[in-house]
């Protein structure tokens, strides 16, 4: 049959996570699913995921653990498909994975075990995957006319699932954005999340020559913080701790670093018999920084004086060292796209449009945007599955 003749009760955008999850759904309830993917192939992002390991989901996962500007739109879904059913599907298919740290699952193996997965659930329930199709307009004439570089096709439902702007070399492209604008829908600004600080010339000049030196820290930025790892990079800081705080980042704003969290690293040179210079100070501070580091930070500031008062001031600027970032480094190595489609624009139970019936929006394309660590992932999977439901 010419693609131009065909016509499907759902036409899913993208095939990553979401957008498979969604037409695996809805085709387990027995509707006739095409899936459209510009890219040679399934789930791209997926296979480069979490070192290539995917890091599919987080065993913690609530809505306060992501970022929108209605901070409870994401309940709904996450209700509807939980990290467990997410486990259980991954244990179905006999993939081995494991808990890495803070609630983090992992397939022990590769990514590509999950993109299996997803093309198997997909084939059992009749769901059909076109790769390298280009969606070049969307219109609405009763039912929905895509005009893609396979010809014409016609749905009665489209689901828009085509990611965020983050990481262009793998294909991310603004058109799920441009198509929601096009039907009338409100977007949140976007911006790069989960993404590195650069800093300022002078700044870099003065610590990126330590690229690859990390620490444990607590990063903070207005109310928000998070405590685990910060690297020095050629550039300026990355790590998790850096991801974390950067979605929450405003340009101009500084970011404070405790860099010896609970941690009292100059109270031995407080004592009576200590004698108090640069080599006992390093010495204390290595408690908690790598050597190199803790020789820069002496270097930049070293006590006013060694004075009980001045080693207080000394310790104080370890616990609230203050960087205000130049900017980061964009989209090009932002892991999310934090904005995206208005969450007041759709329905929380199942993903579709208020203004117009039939077309739905899910996962990363929504102002919703969560942590680092396997968040993403659940809401992709759980966004997709209330959509599926509803087609």
């Amino acid at each position: 049959m010419n693609v131009s003749e065909e016509r499907w009760d759902a036409v899913v955008l993208g095939a990553g996570a979401a957008g498979m999850m969604c037409a695996i759904e809805a085709g387990r309830r027995g509707r006739r699913v095409l899936v459209v993917e510009r890219a040679e192939r399934v789930g791209k992002k997926i296979l480069i995921s979490g070192g290539g390991r995917c890091n599919f989901t987080n065993i913690h996962c609530t809505a306060e653990n992501f970022l929108s500007a209605n901070p409870h739109f994401a309940k709904s879904a996450l209700a509807r498909f939980t990290p467990a059913e997410m486990i259980a599907m991954v244990e179905r298919h006999g993939i081995a994975y494991h808990e890495k740290t803070l609630g983090q699952m992992f397939c022990d193996r590769s990514a590509q075990d999950v993109v299996t997965m997803l093309e198997h659930e997909a084939a059992e329930v009749g769901v059909v995957v076109r790769c390298g199709v280009s969606v070049t307009a969307v219109r609405r004439d009763g039912e929905f006319v895509l005009t893609t570089s396979a010809g014409e096709m016609r749905a009665a439902a489209v689901v828009v699932a085509t990611g965020g702007l983050s990481i262009p070399k793998m294909g991310a492209t603004g058109f799920g954005y441009e198509l929601a604008t096009q039907f009338g829908l409100n977007i949140v600004p976007c911006r790069p999340g989960l993404v590195p600080f650069v800093f300022s010339a002078e700044e870099r000049e003065r610590w990126c020559d330590l690229s690859g030196v990390s620490a444990e820290v607590v990063a903070r930025t207005g109310k928000q913080s998070f405590r685990e790892k910060m690297q020095v990079t050629h550039k300026g800081l990355s790590g998790p701790a850096v991801l974390q705080i950067s979605s929450y980042w405003k340009p101009g704003e500084a970011v404070e670093f405790d860099l010896a969290p609970e941690q009292d690293l100059l109270e031995p040179l407080l004592e009576k018999n200590t004698v108090r210079d640069m080599g006992n100070a390093l010495w204390a501070l290595r408690a908690a920084l790598p050597t190199r580091f803790a020789e820069r930070w002496l270097a930049v500031h070293p006590p006013r004086n060694w004075t009980n008062q001045g080693l207080a001031e000394m310790e104080r600027g370890l616990h609230a060292w203050r960087v205000v970032p130049a900017g980061t480094e964009g989209y090009a190595k932002a892991e999310v796209t934090a904005g995206g489609v208005d969450t007041a624009e759709l329905d929380a139970k199942t993903m579709e449009s208020r203004r117009v019936p039939g077309l739905y929006f899910i996962g990363e394309v929504v102002d919703v945007t969560g942590w680092l660590g396997g968040y993403n992932f659940q809401w992709a999977w759980a966004s997709g599955v209330s959509a599926g439901r509803a087609i």
